[in-house]
């Protein structure tokens, strides 16, 4: 019997998996990564992924592009609305099945929250949510876990900035539900107009601990980790409101020179003003290594999730 708790498996919410679910899917990308080209791309040889993206992404959409391609298969899909029938006024829900006919797995982002719940029960092939609205997107997670793994050796008793806009950054809230699994501190770093949004985090608080500041520079010397996030336009019903706030924070060589010699920075991006472009050169600038990594995890997950018996 199949230890793999993957296969044939919707990806939609990153509470929907266990720490023994995690570690198995990063020991998967270690050892799918390891492989010859030979070798993996048979994990994924005449198959179809399907993606539709009503918002707009590079690294996410890319890497599924390219994870998919690794593994022996090809990519289709709707990344720019307007070059589609969405544009005509088609629904999701004829959308998802109209996809369902021609791949074997679908990836979808979508600007309202629930749209990959909503997607998963209608489609016969399996949803990976690539974001939802403001709530979720649990392969940035997934992939943020991995890569704090691989540049620190581990997760448990790590203490985790988290800056930037929490109130409607959806990898925020998944990467949280991940951490839940693990023995850390986070500490939550915003304005308060953007602080986390309690509601959608009751069910894990009691498992996190969890501190809140609005200057970085108050706990910036305990961090081991700090996960910046951008401040995002396109989320704020009022523009006025965002115009207060962007540019709250930059990490730049003056707060870098107060942290931690070996604290690890990391952004889901794309960055604006938030991380200086003299950080990237530096040790502690792991985050294009995070996009890289996100290729590779990422071809693990469809491979689990196409194959009984992958590894």
């Amino acid at each position: 019997m199949s230890n793999n708790h993957f296969y044939n498996r919707d990806i939609i919410s990153i509470k929907d998996f266990t720490k023994e679910d995690l570690e198995f899917i990063f020991s998967a990308t270690n050892k799918i990564s390891s492989l010859r080209p030979n070798e993996k791309s048979e994990f994924g040889k005449g198959r179809t992924l399907g993606y539709i993206f009503y918002e707009p992404s590079t690294r996410t959409r890319m890497s599924f592009e390219s994870a998919m391609a690794s593994l022996g298969g090809i990519s289709i899909g709707i990344f720019d609305p307007k070059s589609s029938s969405i544009e005509k006024g088609e629904s999701l829900a004829d959308t998802i099945r109209t996809m369902d006919l021609y791949s074997d797995i679908i990836v979808l982002r979508h600007p309202l929250d629930g749209s990959s719940r909503f997607a998963s029960e209608l489609s016969n092939n399996p949803i990976i949510n690539a974001g939802s609205g403001s709530e979720e997107h649990p392969t940035q997670a997934m992939l943020d876990l991995y890569t704090i793994m691989k540049e620190k050796n581990k997760i448990d008793g790590l203490s985790i900035g988290v800056i930037g806009d929490l109130k409607y950054g959806r990898t925020v809230y998944s990467l949280l539900y991940g951490l839940a699994n693990y023995n850390v501190d986070i500490h939550l770093i915003s304005p308060s107009t953007l602080r986390i949004r309690r509601e959608s985090i009751y069910d894990v608080q009691d498992k996190l601990n969890i501190y809140e500041y609005s200057q970085i520079e108050d706990v910036l010397d305990k961090l081991d980790v700090i996960y910046v996030t951008r401040i995002q336009r396109e989320r704020f019903p009022d523009l006025q409101e965002y115009e207060k706030v962007k540019g709250t924070y930059t990490i730049d060589d003056s707060i870098l020179s107060k942290a931690k010699p070996n604290v690890s920075i990391m952004h889901p991006m794309p960055r604006t003003e938030e991380i200086s472009h003299s950080i990237d050169g530096t040790k502690n600038a792991i985050y294009f290594k995070q996009a890289a990594y996100g290729k590779e995890l990422r071809s693990a997950l469809l491979a689990l999730v196409l194959n009984e018996n992958p590894i």
